[in-house]
Formats: C-alpha cells, sequence, structure tokens
C-alpha cells in the first residue's frame, strides 16, 4: 500500500493513501473535542504533541544565546599548561611543598607520585616540578594571552593548547600578583581575539557565560547570572583586588584565567576566584581592570607602584581621640613598622603613628593607602595627617618606585 507525507503537530508523518479518509473524519471529531475542551486543555495538549509553549520559547532564547556566546568566544579560549622548576629533597627526607589554595579557580599543584615520594631519602635526586593547568583567551591576533598571574607565576615553562589543537611553547611577558592578572605570548599568527566588552555597563541579574577548562576538560562551557558587582576579594600577594564580578556560574580548578562572557559574546571578566565550601560563589576581574593592567605589562613587563616603607595596619580609633581631634572617621592606618632607609624613615614617621589622611583625604584603611601609591604618586611629595601620642602632626613623605 502506497502512502504520502503530511506534517502533523510540527512533525513529518507517513499516512497510508487507504487511511486518508479515515484520517479525515478522525480530524474533524478531533476539531469538535477541542471546542467542547475546557479551558486550559490545548496547552496541556500541546505540550503532549511537542508544540512550543512561553515556557519552551524562553528556553529556546536562553540556549541560543549560551551557544551563540560559546560560538563566539571558544575560538579565543586556550588551555595553559605549567611546568615549574624541580625542587631537591631537604635533609629531612620530605619535600615541602604549598598547600594548595582551593580557593582559587586555578587548578591546585599537585605532585602525582606524592606518595611514593614522601618516602625519598635525602640527597635524592630534585623531584619533579608539580604540573598545574590553567586557562586564558587570546587579546590579539599576534599571540597574546591573558590569564591569571596564580596560573603563570613561576612558571618554568608555559604550553598553550589552541583551541584547533595545536600545542604551542608560550613565554611569560609579564604578570601582576596584586591583581591577579598575567600576559603570556605564543609565536603565531592570524588568532581569533576575543572581542572585549564593558565591564561598567554590567547589571546585575544579566547572564553571562564562562568558558575554561575545568579540571583539564577543554571548552567546558556554564552559564549564570551577575550575582553582585564591586566585590573586594585579597590576593595571594595580600593586596586587595578591588572591582570583582560575582557570579553563579560555575568554576573549577582549570578555570583560572578563561572569560566570563555577555549573551552578545563580548569578554567583561577574567575568572579567577571560588569560594570552595559554597555553592555558586564564584568571581572574576572585571575587564576594565584586565585591559589597563595588560596594556602596562605588554609594553613595561610589570605594574609600576609606589612605596614609602611602612608596614600598617587598620586599627579602629578611640571615640574620645576621634572627638578630640574632630576625625571625620573611626579607623585609621597603625604604622607597625617602618624600613631603615625608606622614604617614610626619612619624613619621621614611627612605628605608633596613626595615619588618619593622606593629601586632605580621609584614610580608612591599609588598602586605600595601596591604592593611592600609583606610578602617579612617584617622586611627588604627598602629607600624611598623622596622631602621635596626644598631637595631629602633618608630615611629608615622597613615595619611591615599588621593586617590580
Amino acid at each position: 500500500m502506497t502512502g504520502h507525507a503530511r506534517f502533523v503537530a510540527d512533525r513529518l508523518e507517513i499516512v497510508e493513501d487507504g487511511a486518508a479518509a479515515w484520517s479525515e473524519a478522525g480530524d474533524r471529531r478531533a476539531e469538535t473535542a477541542r471546542a467542547a475542551a475546557p479551558a486550559g486543555a490545548d496547552e496541556a495538549a500541546a505540550r503532549a504533541g511537542g508544540e512550543t509553549t512561553g515556557d519552551d520559547a524562553l528556553l529556546d532564547a536562553y540556549s541560543r544565546a549560551v551557544i551563540r556566546a560559546a560560538e563566539l568566544v571558544g575560538p579565543s579560549v586556550v588551555n595553559i599548561d605549567v611546568a615549574r622548576r624541580p625542587q631537591a629533597v631537604p635533609p629531612g627526607g620530605r619535600s615541602r611543598r604549598p598547600a594548595p589554595d582551593l580557593r582559587r579557580g586555578g587548578k591546585p599543584d599537585r605532585d602525582p607520585g606524592d606518595d611514593r615520594q614522601g618516602q625519598r631519602g635525602p640527597g635524592s635526586p630534585p623531584e619533579p616540578g608539580y604540573a598545574g593547568s590553567g586557562s586564558g583567551f587570546v587579546i590579539t591576533n599576534d599571540g597574546f594571552i591573558l590569564t591569571n598571574s596564580h596560573v603563570a607565576h613561576g612558571a618554568h615553562q608555559l604550553r598553550v593548547t589552541l583551541s584547533d589543537g595545536r600545542a604551542l611553547p608560550a613565554q611569560l611577558v609579564g604578570d601582576d600578583p596584586e591583581t591577579d592578572l598575567a600576559v603570556v605570548r605564543v609565536d603565531a599568527a592570524d588568532l581569533v581575539p576575543a572581542r572585549l566588552g564593558d565591564s561598567r555597563t554590567l547589571r546585575v541579574g544579566q547572564l553571562v557565560v564562562a568558558i575554561g577548562n575545568a579540571y583539564g576538560f577543554q571548552a567546558t562551557v556554564t552559564a549564570g547570572v551577575v550575582s553582585a558587582l564591586g566585590r573586594s576579594l585579597r590576593s595571594d600577594s595580600g593586596m586587595l583586588i578591588d572591582n570583582l564580578i560575582q557570579t553563579d556560574a560555575a568554576l573549577n580548578p582549570g578555570n583560572s584565567g578563561g572569560p566570563l562572557v555577555t549573551s552578545h559574546g563580548d569578554v567583561i571578566g577574567v575568572n579567577t576566584a571560588i569560594i570552595a565550601p559554597a555553592q555558586g560563589l564564584c568571581f572574576a576581574i572585571a575587564i576594565s581592570t584586565a585591559i589597563y593592567v595588560a596594556g602596562k605589562l605588554i609594553r613595561d613587563g610589570h605594574i609600576t607602584r609606589g612605596r614609602i616603607g611602612v608596614a600598617g595596619q587598620t586599627t579602629p580609633i578611640r571615640r574620645r581621640v576621634v572627638r578630640y581631634f574632630d576625625l571625620p572617621l573611626e579607623t585609621g592606618v597603625l604604622v607597625a613598622g617602618v624600613e631603615p632607609g625608606s622614604p617614610a624613615q626619612r619624613a619621621g614617621l614611627l612605628p605608633g603613628d596613626l595615619i588618619v589622611a593622606v593629601d586632605g583625604e580621609p584614610l580608612a584603611d591599609v588598602d586605600t593607602l595601596h591604592r593611592r601609591l600609583t606610578e602617579a604618586t612617584i617622586g611627588r611629595p604627598m602629607t600624611l595627617k598623622v596622631v602621635r601620642l596626644t598631637s595631629l602632626r602633618e608630615l611629608e613623605v615622597t613615595p619611591e618606585r615599588a621593586a617590580a
């Protein structure tokens, strides 16, 4: 028996010719039944038959947005393998390894032969270097790649695997632990750079997509929303990283240095950290910060900052001291130590002094002091307002260039 094709509920089906008349009668009976059906029955029937409802349409739009972002940025995402210098076994017989920092999105260093190498004796040959990996993304077509400092810092060798499968040696152009950013370069041309967006236009609740090599699984895509803006976390160097993006797009070890992307395929962040015990607490460095730092690293190989040579800590100020000196804030920076020969010592700062203002601006904490010591302050005198015992003094200090 022959048959013909027709669309039934958006599906192509084969109907036998001998059954055509019966089918048409069935269609008329179905129309009569639908007319008599209660409200809402059509929607249920549509779902059962596979027709697109409002919720399904939204899901399709969400899927399309994630797919588009992944397809636009995916060719720019790379995997970075890191080899560090071998370490000699100390006389005690056991190697000393840093504890992995699981708060970072980067794969923590690990030693595959840990159990065996812990039994090596003194004088043994150096242990193999730890293996680590992270992610990055191409920012120029001539091979510059942006990643995290904690991925590339201290690397003896770097190997970059491109999205097309090519594995190339890479060189560290420069890194900045204070912002946890680094730039590496491969000798390759005509790469596909990611399109950099504007993180200042982000809004809480906006859809974002994270792409990286979680646990070594290349080009892993996760999606979520911007949970909060303007977060701060402390870097490995102790400096505070400001203006972080908080997202619930899942990050795992190996995601470090990968891009955080909008639904339009614009990179608006560099994935950097997770809160290990929590779920959905992930952070990315704003691309506005990354663009500035990357430009400096490509030009100079490092970020230049000022220093005055003090060890300080944020401390509350007694209420009576606040009232007596009419201070605008109830916290300041307590000088815990002064480096010999430093600008702070030449200016007359002493341990126990309490810095409450810089150039007339109230100073709330040590992080604000760090932020004030930019490249522009080097060689330019600044005025510190200091509480010393029962007096309020002004001291002039000239920051010098910090070691790179």
